[in-house]
């Protein structure tokens, strides 16, 4: 990338964090809030990433911006009782070797951003994150963890062994089938039934206590919600053109709204995550950012 287009870049993430933290002054910022921020600057643009932004620290991030990382630590906590829960092998091995969890924080609080080097897959579990409830990350690391399960096994049970294998992702990772397998480990194992385990109280973190607020925010944005309302103007312009057109017979399926709602979790998943605001600009811009994406996050930093 050309100097003059990087000090751009530079300039328009600086203004972003800060227009952000200004907005926000009960936020502090943290490293690596800007491996976010410069994700979505890519993709989106600077209007556009900072009105994500501002929601997303005060959703989703939210408990990465407090003054202290004790929320951090305390989602963090949530990866070893999700282990637990599906092998007990794997989970009492990682307790021997006392490696905790620290190695998957930036994995956490950067959505991935800083460890993946290719910027698609950076895309697609911002993507994902996006359409989730705010703890999936850390569901994405106990599935990547549970994957690499044989490794870790082979691996001398010593700390210093174990958090070097586990601190560095492989790139070659089958990125659809984690996301869904995250997806299926939060339905049977959902963070409120975790959460004793991790020694967290939801009402203690915001970013799940908000989760449902952010929720209803956002209803009117779902592809349901579009296509009811899509349907319904479809139809009343369908009404209108059959009472002037009498011999021609214009309708829905009648099961088009069973077939949704009977539908497949996991298509709901896709569609609703291609769908959000992220995923639409992805499909719109996706191109350049690829192209740019890798040489700009190692330029700018």
């Amino acid at each position: 990338m050309p100097a003059a287009e990087r000090a751009v870049l530079q300039e328009q993430l600086i203004d972003i964090i800060l227009e952000v933290l200004k907005r926000n002054p009960q936020l502090h910022y943290y490293q690596g809030y800007h491996d976010v921020a410069v994700t979505l600057l890519l993709v989106v643009g600077e209007r556009m990433a900072i009105a994500m932004l501002d929601t997303l620290s005060n959703y989703h991030l939210r408990d990465f911006m407090d003054p202290t990382m004790d929320s951090t630590k305390h989602i963090l906590n949530y990866l070893m009782p999700i282990l637990e829960q599906v092998d007990v092998e794997l989970h009492d091995f990682m307790i021997r070797a006392e490696v905790g969890t620290i190695f998957a924080l930036s994995w956490l609080i950067t959505w991935y951003g800083h460890v993946l080097s290719q910027f698609k897959h950076t895309l697609r579990l911002y993507d994902f994150f996006l359409a989730s409830h705010p703890l999936m990350p850390i569901y994405l690391s106990a599935t990547i963890v549970l994957h690499r399960e044989r490794e870790v096994k082979q691996t001398e049970c010593d700390m210093a062994m174990v958090h070097h294998l586990l601190s560095r992702i492989p790139q070659d990772l089958p990125y659809e089938l984690l996301i869904a397998q995250s997806q299926e480990l939060f339905s049977q194992y959902p963070p409120s039934l975790l959460a004793k385990r991790a020694a967290l109280q939801s009402r203690k973190s915001l970013s799940i206590s908000t989760f449902q607020v952010f929720q209803l925010s956002t209803l009117h944005q779902r592809p349901d919600s579009v296509l009811q309302r899509l349907t319904k103007a479809q139809g009343s312009t369908t009404s209108r053109h059959a009472s002037r057109h009498s011999g021609l017979e214009v309708a829905l399926p009648r099961d088009r709204g069973q077939l949704w709602g009977q539908g497949n979790r996991m298509v709901k998943m896709a569609v609703w995550g291609l769908s959000a605001t992220l995923g639409a600009a992805v499909f719109a811009v996706a191109q350049t950012a690829l192209d740019w994406g890798p040489d700009v996050l190692q330029q700018l930093f």
